[in-house]
């Protein structure tokens, strides 16, 4: 029988800038279960709103008793999935997103951004987030409706890539910033470790193809996934669906070549679901398959394609 569990958000399940295969599991539990945890923004107390009162107590206790690593990101994990072993797939059902604060920030910083020799007037703003009415308020006024997904969703790394900091997304997913990996998705990622290891977090309340500036609208999330093995995938790379989409991912520190990864992706994947040749699904993706940049900014960039399944 499938369970429910729920991480609490305390500084004993949470890492904070890194991803580790030694780190040791938060919680256990059997493939097909579900979980609820909870993320905080990236950062640290620079990135405070001046009234502190509006900082939710988890999030100060976090700030204030644990050791930052080599990135800024708070991530909830590792959960430990039995049965789930070196060279199998993770599947991870993205059954719900929710923004968990009444704030978030944006931030342009030193050396960060696509354009960072062009905009040296560091800032950071805090929009006010209206949960019920479901946008954030820009400074000036505008309002943007919130879109919240996790940064961060990752297993973690094979043990030879020993501690990984959380800004540059790789094989086993991690800080892939992809805005299409909301509620209703479906991820799979590559198993590197028994147990996979699956961690979650970076929280954004809504970000643009992009993530141009450096940050999204950096945010507390809290989100429920279903965590199941799959031992007919064997993955060696991320790969995306959605109830309309399939969803292949790229990522290089050369956009180029991370649009032909995710190009290769896609042809792999669509040739193995239908009859379809190479040639064929390649003539497919060049007519329905739609490229969209995913982020600039987390050393490897990003860039993933979206074919519509009806096309299958």
């Amino acid at each position: 029988m499938q369970r429910h569990h729920e991480i609490a958000s305390t500084p004993e399940n949470m890492v904070w800038g890194y991803l580790d295969c030694s780190t040791r599991p938060v919680l256990e539990i059997n493939s097909g279960d579900s979980v609820t945890l909870h993320s905080f923004p990236a950062g640290g107390k620079e990135t405070l709103p001046d009234d502190l009162s509006l900082v939710p107590e988890d999030y100060r206790v976090a700030l204030e008793t644990m050791q930052p690593g080599p990135g800024p990101h708070f991530i909830t994990g590792p959960v430990y999935v039995r049965g789930a072993n070196v060279g199998d797939t993770l599947q991870v059902d993205i059954l719900n997103v929710k923004v968990r604060q009444d704030w978030g920030f944006v931030s342009i910083l030193p050396l960060l951004g696509t354009l960072p020799d062009e905009f040296t007037d560091y800032e950071t703003i805090h929009p006010v987030i209206d949960r019920e009415r479901e946008v954030c308020i820009m400074p000036w006024g505008t309002e943007i409706p919130l879109a919240p997904f996790f940064g961060i969703i990752a297993t973690a790394p094979p043990p030879s890539w020993g501690r990984c900091g959380s800004p540059v997304p790789r094989a086993f997913g991690g800080n892939m910033d992809n805005k299409e990996l909301r509620a209703g998705t479906t991820l799979y990622l590559p198993v590197f470790n028994e147990g996979a290891l699956f961690f979650a977090g970076d929280g954004h309340g809504v970000q643009g193809d992009g993530e141009v500036c450096i940050t999204a609208l950096e945010t507390g999330v809290t989100g429920t996934f279903r965590l199941t093995v799959r031992k007919d995938m064997g993955l060696q790379w991320p790969f995306a669906e959605s109830a309309t989409h399939l969803m292949s991912i790229g990522l290089d520190e050369d956009l180029d070549d991370a649009a032909k990864q995710a190009v290769r992706e896609m042809v792999k994947h669509v040739c193995a679901r239908t009859n379809r040749t190479r040639n064929e699904a390649y003539m497919l993706c060049s007519l329905a398959g739609n490229l969209r940049v995913t982020q600039l900014v987390d050393g490897n960039k990003g860039i993933h394609m979206l074919l519509p399944k009806a096309l299958l």
